[in-house]
């Protein structure tokens, strides 16, 4: 006997937007309708978020780094502070903040993040970041000369040591945190201030992810990872890496979103945007090498391409990377998110209040609650 075929069920694209600088592009800022001389108003940020919350995008990443940037801007608005802020402003999309494990403690990015997730009632990220970049500011310490290896495994067991320090705050701070204190290679952490425990629990955990290293990481601590790619099955090969690393570390694989970056320039037609891109190109003197995929066409064209990677299962949506953050943030929230709902490829709304809710991610248990 035969059954009727059935159809598959909707599977929506997750897709973020990383709002750094004025785009991907160095010399973004140079063209017109940047806005490069506001790129340090936090007012400029708090209009692009409007954006993309309009558009229903699932969270925007704010950068945080302490190194030179040639031929782009020298510095950038601090990544926490600049959530924080927009917590209270915004509503639905989740603020995701890079701070790097290289500079500070895991009791201050903890804090810092349980306090966006409480102004921003249940919406924060963090993407751990590290570095071994040697033109950091002499702050940096002598971790930021490490090697990327000790530097990953650094940022692991920083991370590590966050998720406990949320874990260790109890719903109200009227009583002690709970807190075994940690000693480890590359910091020792105590008990931590008295604050609330963040509405999410543990907020979502970003890692971008590449070497085997960073990939073993990602399994161990990510709840999103970003991945570079340039075709549907080197996407799926990572994506298999990936959720192997994350069954390997005894987790669901079910419960972590794999997203590739994607560098994006949008036109009203192919000719447009490539025009743009050529013309960033002589702007820099060099060609356009982002180790990722980038797409150069048209709204329908993206759209089409996104549908096309999510139904391969290449991956679970993508991280999108702007040429220039407000005319490819305008294209995507009203070309591109139009065409990808009508073939139902994207939600209407954002399906719950928190960024977790978000992402389709479970709630999270508290590992103290039992010695509470």
């Amino acid at each position: 006997m035969s059954f009727p075929a059935q159809p598959r069920p909707a599977r929506h694209a997750h897709l973020g937007i990383d709002l750094s600088d004025t785009g991907a592009r160095a010399a973004a800022w140079r063209t017109h309708g940047s806005q490069g001389q506001r790129l340090f108003d936090a007012g400029r940020l708090e209009e692009l978020v409007a954006v993309a919350q309009r558009g229903a995008l699932d969270f925007v990443v704010f950068d945080d780094d302490f190194a030179l940037h040639p031929g782009g801007s020298t510095t950038r608005l601090d990544a926490a502070i600049v959530a924080s802020r927009l917590a209270s402003r915004t509503a639905g999309i989740g603020l995701v903040a890079a701070v790097g494990t290289s500079h500070l403690e895991p009791a201050h990015i903890s804090t810092a993040i349980a306090t966006i997730d409480q102004a921003s009632a249940g919406r924060a990220g963090w993407q751990v970041g590290w570095t071994t970049r040697v033109d950091e500011v002499p702050t940096a310490g002598p971790r930021s000369t490490s090697a990327d290896a000790a530097a990953v495994a650094g940022a692991g067991e920083a991370a590590a040591t966050v998720g406990r320090l949320w874990d260790s705050r109890l719903a109200t701070t009227v009583a002690r945190p709970r807190f075994t204190t940690h000693d480890g290679v590359n910091f020792a952490a105590g008990t931590p201030k008295s604050s609330p425990r963040p509405p999410q629990g543990r907020p979502p955990v970003v890692v971008r992810a590449s070497t085997p290293a960073e990939i073993e990481l990602a399994g161990r601590v990510a709840d999103v990872v970003r991945i570079r790619a340039t075709t549907p099955d080197e996407a799926a090969r990572i994506r298999a890496r990936v959720l192997g690393a994350v069954a390997a570390a005894g987790r669901d694989a079910r419960d972590v979103r794999v997203l590739v970056d994607v560098y994006l320039i949008v036109g009203p037609d192919r000719a447009s945007a490539q025009a743009r891109l050529d013309m960033l190109s002589d702007l820099e003197g060099v060609s356009w090498d982002t180790g990722s995929l980038a797409f150069v066409g048209t709204a329908t064209g993206f759209a089409e391409l996104v549908t096309q990677w999510l139904d391969s299962e290449a991956a679970d949506g993508f991280t999108i990377r702007p040429a220039s953050v407000h005319t490819d943030l305008v294209a995507l929230v009203e070309g591109v998110l139009p065409v990808l709902r009508a073939s139902d490829a994207f939600r209407e709304a954002y399906p719950g209040l928190t960024f977790r809710d978000t992402l389709g991610l479970p709630s999270t248990a508290d590992r103290y609650a039992a010695t509470a």
